[in-house]
């Protein structure tokens, strides 16, 4: 987990991989925004990949979630930020 996570805020979840950029991405955005996240290894855990694909429907990563609420990728993450959504996902407001 990265820096301590602003209480009020729900839960940030990454399913991640060693070998993706997108998932550097994704935690470099999250990192400049001072936000902290729940970083979920598939490629060390084979049981947390099969969680997620469970979860998303999925199979690649990463898969964002803010509390129960599926973000999905990194494309998907950067489009609802541009959106105005992914703040107000963070502020507990949903979608």
């Amino acid at each position: 987990m990265n820096a301590p996570a602003d209480p009020t805020s729900p839960e940030i979840t990454l399913y991640t991989s060693a070998v993706c950029g997108y998932c550097v991405a994704a935690k470099n955005f999250l990192r400049s925004r001072g936000l902290a996240w729940n970083e979920v290894r598939i490629d060390l855990d084979p049981d947390a990949r099969q969680r997620m694909v469970a979860r998303t429907r999925r199979t690649s990563v990463p898969q964002i979630f803010v509390g129960e609420t599926h973000v999905g990728g990194y494309d998907d993450m950067m489009a609802l930020h541009r959106a105005g959504g992914f703040d107000r996902l963070l502020a507990g407001d949903g979608e």
